[in-house]
C-alpha cells in the first residue's frame, strides 16, 4: 500500500497520523504524591524503580511501534533535557514525558512554553530557586542558549538577567509530601520592570515566550530546523534548505506538522547525499534492528536493550547533560563500537534460545524479502546488504566477500547444481553469519 502511494501522500499520512495518536494513558500512579506510597521506604523504593522501569520500557515498546510521532517524542527527550536523578519522582517524569509526548510534532512555541513549567525542569534548572530575593538565572540562559536560539545568537546577558526575574515565582512546592504540583508564588516573583530583547515592561512568564517569539522568530526557527535537519537528513547542514524550513515554521504559527511535510517529502531528503549519513543513538539502534527482522516483541529483550544502553552513556530519562546526548560520531569509540557489534549478535542468539535452539524466524524474514523459491544465494545475498545498509556496499569485491560468507562450508556444487534453496537444513545458520558480518560492517553503524 505504501509503495503505491506518491512521497507526498506518504509523508503527509505518516505526519497526519502522527498529530492524530492517541495519546499515552496515565498509569495509576502517574499523579502519586509521597502520602500516596508505601510508609516503608524500602517498599517505596521498590515502589518508585518499578513506576520507573514501567515507563521505560512503556517508551521504548512505543518507540519501536509507533512511528515518527514517538521518534520526535525521543528527539525532543534530548533537546529539552531534564534528568530523573535530580527530581526522583515517577509521576514528575510522566508528566514530563506526557507533554514530549503531547507536542511532537505540534506547536513549537507552546511547547516552549508548557515545558518550562514542568516540575522535572523547574527543578532540574533550578527555576524552582529561582525567586525575588535570590535570583537564579540557570533556566533563563538555557531557555535560549540551547532550547530556542543557540548560544551567543540573539541575547545579551543582561536578557538573560531580565529574563530571570520575569521567570521568579514558581517556588511552591510540598516539602513534606513530594511530587506534587508545583505553583506560583506571586510573593516571589519580582514585579518590577524588565528590559527583554529591547522591550520594557513588568514582564512575567507568559511573556517572556511572546516576546522570544515575536521579536526572535527568525533565529528561534532557524535554529530549532538546523537542528531537525541535522538529526534526520545530515549532520552538515544545507543553509538554504534550513531558512526554506524556518519560513514555513514561523508562517504557520509555530505549527510543526508543515515544516515536517515539506522536509520528508522534498527531493532534497531523497538526495542520495542524505542517505545513511546518521549515527543512531544505541537505543534506537538496536530497536532499529528489531524492527528490520521482525522477531515478535520481547519485554526482557527491551529491558537489556534499556540497561546496555545505560551503561554505554545513554540512559532513558537521564542524558548526560542538560545539552544533552552529543549524538552522531560520538556514540562510536574504542567501547562503543565493540559494544554494538555485539549486542546484534546477542539478539539473534537470544531469540535462537527462545525458538527451541532454532533461527526459524530468520529464515521466514529472509523469503519474505526474496520469495520462497529463490536459489541463487548471490541473489540473496544482496538483498540482504541492500536491505540493512541504505547504500548497500561501496564495491565488488566487498560484495564477493559477503557472498563468500553466506555460502560458509556448503560445497560449492550445492549451489551449481541447484541443491541448494531456502528450505534447506542450514540456511537459517547461513543467515546469521551474513548478518553478523553485515552488522560488522561500518556501514550498519550508518541510518
Amino acid at each position: 500500500e505504501a509503495m503505491s502511494s506518491s512521497p507526498e501522500a506518504l509523508v503527509s499520512q505518516m505526519i497526519d497520523d502522527a498529530v492524530t495518536l492517541p495519546l499515552t494513558v496515565p498509569p495509576e500512579w502517574s499523579d502519586w504524591t509521597l502520602e500516596d506510597y508505601d510508609p516503608d521506604v524500602t517498599i517505596r523504593n521498590e515502589q518508585i524503580v518499578a513506576q520507573i522501569l514501567e515507563l521505560g520500557l512503556y517508551w521504548m515498546k512505543t518507540l519501536k511501534k509507533d512511528g515518527f510521532r514517538e521518534r520526535m517524542s525521543w528527539f525532543w527527550h534530548n533537546h529539552f533535557v531534564t534528568r530523573l536523578e535530580s527530581y526522583g519522582c515517577p509521576s514528575w517524569m510522566f508528566q514530563y514525558y506526557a507533554l514530549l509526548q503531547k507536542h511532537a510534532v505540534g506547536n513549537f512555541k507552546e511547547f516552549v512554553r508548557e515545558i518550562g513549567l514542568t516540575p522535572a525542569m523547574l527543578i532540574f534548572l533550578n527555576n524552582i530557586q529561582n525567586t525575588t530575593f535570590d535570583i537564579n538565572e540557570n533556566y533563563a540562559r538555557e531557555l535560549y542558549e540551547l532550547f530556542t536560539l543557540g548560544v551567543d545568537n540573539g541575547y545579551t546577558q543582561m536578557d538573560i538577567v531580565e529574563t530571570a526575574r520575569a521567570i521568579t515565582g514558581w517556588n511552591g512546592i510540598d516539602t513534606v509530601n513530594l511530587c506534587g504540583e508545583v505553583t506560583f508564588i506571586p510573593l516571589a516573583h519580582d514585579s518590577g520592570s524588565k528590559t527583554i530583547f529591547g522591550q520594557t515592561g513588568n514582564w512575567g512568564y507568559d511573556d517572556v515566550i511572546d516576546l522570544l517569539f515575536e521579536h526572535r522568530a527568525t533565529e528561534v526557527s532557524e535554529y530549532i530546523c538546523a537542528k531537525i535537519y541535522r538529526h534526520f537528513v545530515n549532520p552538515t547542514e544545507d543553509e538554504q534548505i534550513i531558512m526554506e524550513l524556518a519560513e514555513t515554521l514561523r508562517s504557520n504559527n509555530w505549527e510543526m506538522a508543515p515544516m515536517f511535510k515539506q522536509l520528508f517529502s522534498s527531493e532534497h531528503f531523497f538526495e542520495d547525499a542524505h542517505i545513511g549519513t546518521v549515527i543512531p543513538g544505541h537505543v534506537e539502534y538496536f530497536l532499529t534492528f528489531l524492527n528490520e527482522i521482525d522477531y515478535a516483541e520481547n519485554d526482557e529483550l527491551i529491558y537489556s536493550i534499556i540497561n546496555a544502553a545505560t551503561e554505554y552513556n545513554q540512559s532513558i530519562f537521564n542524558p548526560v547533560d542538560v545539552a544533552g546526548w552529543p549524538g552522531n560520531r560520538d556514540w562510536i569509540n574504542s567501547t562503543s563500537l565493540p559494544f554494538r557489534w555485539e549486542g546484534i549478535q546477542n539478539i539473534m542468539v537470544y531469540f535462537y534460545s527462545l525458538e527451541g535452539m532454532t533461527l526459524e524466524p530468520l529464515r521466514n524474514h529472509v523469503i519474505s524479502l526474496v520469495g520462497p523459491d529463490e536459489t541463487d544465494p548471490k541473489v540473496v545475498t544482496d538483498q540482504l546488504i541492500n536491505y540493512f545498509l541504505p547504500k548497500g556496499l561501496q564495491n565488488q569485491i566487498e560484495y564477493d566477500e559477503a557472498l563468500k560468507v553466506f555460502k560458509g562450508e556448503v560445497p560449492e556444487n550445492y549451489f551449481t547444481d541447484g541443491l541448494w534453496n531456502l528450505q534447506w537444513e542450514y540456511t537459517p545458520a547461513q543467515i546469521y553469519y551474513l548478518l553478523v558480518h553485515i552488522a560488522n560492517l561500518p556501514e550498519f553503524q550508518l541510518k
